[in-house]
């Protein structure tokens, strides 16, 4: 009796372990810096990045359309969070009975769980799998099928209470950003916005390239101390874990100088990329697909701060940070 019951324990133990760690987070490290903020903007780190100096266009052309935010939706996680916790009564409960802990409702002692109630839990955990797995697809097919077809989402229009403030707002990031550009020039002339953009494309492409074969070693000049120390560690744990995060398909639908200044003998420019890409990430033994997926685009905007020694130096990345 006692064997059966420690390992019915077991069973429910393992069943809790695969829905909170394998079937409902389901987020893995994706692209570089996993989707998440990370690296320092000097004195700005605590800021977000600017995003009005270089707005988008409000009816892009198909070469030039218009990304939204990445997949999945918010709501995800909201799901995650409510389906987390009735399971993890229901299985808490379960546990409890297994180990015949529910004296106070007059019994002897609980005698576990059965047969029904395996193939119920089995039954919600798929459930719950396949919930979010068609959730998300919805999501990435549905933003696609929008950009492709140069659709956008209706703009925001003002009141007239508000318009002034973003208007002087907008006005200030502009001159700040001019301000931060004509500073960069005065100590390097041959600096030029165009040829910059491109290097931020080729960098993006480079470090993008070395995320995938989990090894930064390659374009450790082209991070800070810092960045390098960041995103190697996620490759190495993403090593650990025996994974491997793919890549394919990028394709950089704009890159924008949003950002400029100088502090402490340093330059700092901010560049806002607006991108698609395959993202997934597979099991580097069975070469099944994890997270992400091999068919739906995901779409992504990005600020990555590029900073130097101030003068005709080589430009190094230091942060990057997620839209807001």
């Amino acid at each position: 009796m006692f064997r059966s019951r420690w390992r019915k324990t077991y069973l429910v133990l393992f069943i809790f372990y695969f829905l909170f760690f394998y079937v409902l987070p389901m987020d893995a490290l994706a692209r570089v810096s996993g989707g998440r903020s990370s690296g320092s903007r000097g004195s700005r780190s605590s800021t977000p990045p600017s995003s009005s100096s270089a707005p988008r266009p409000a009816q892009p052309s198909p070469p030039s359309q218009s990304l939204s935010q990445p997949s999945p939706p918010p709501q995800s996680s909201l799901w995650r969070g409510v389906m987390g916790g009735i399971m993890g009564g229901m299985l808490g409960g379960m546990l409890f009975r297994s180990l015949g802990l529910g004296n106070d409702l007059g019994t002897e002692g609980g005698g576990g769980i059965g047969l029904f109630e395996i193939l119920l839990i089995g039954a919600l955990l798929f459930g719950v799998y396949w919930f979010i797995k068609r959730r998300r697809q919805a999501a990435a097919a549905s933003a696609y099928y929008q950009s492709s077809m140069g659709t956008t989402e209706p703009s925001y229009q003002p009141s007239q209470a508000s318009y002034g403030q973003s208007y002087e707002q907008k006005h200030e990031e502009e001159w700040d950003l001019e301000k931060g550009l004509s500073y960069i020039r005065q100590m390097d002339p041959s600096f030029d916005e165009k040829k910059f953009q491109d290097l931020c494309m080729d960098n993006f492409f480079k470090i993008q390239g070395a995320w995938a074969n989990r090894d930064m070693s390659g374009v450790k000049n082209l991070l800070t101390e810092e960045m390098s120390r960041i995103i190697q560690g996620d490759a190495e744990k993403l090593k650990l874990e025996r994974k491997m995060n793919k890549l394919e398909n990028i394709a950089v639908r704009s890159v924008d100088i949003v950002e400029a200044w100088q502090e402490s003998g340093k330059d700092y420019l901010t560049v806002r990329f607006f991108a698609n890409l395959l993202d997934y990430t597979v099991d580097e033994t069975t070469g099944q697909v994890v997270s992400g997926s091999k068919t739906e685009p995901v779409k992504f905007e990005e600020y990555w701060t590029f900073t130097r020694t101030v003068g005709d130096n080589p430009w190094q990345l230091s942060a990057i940070n997620q839209a807001e």
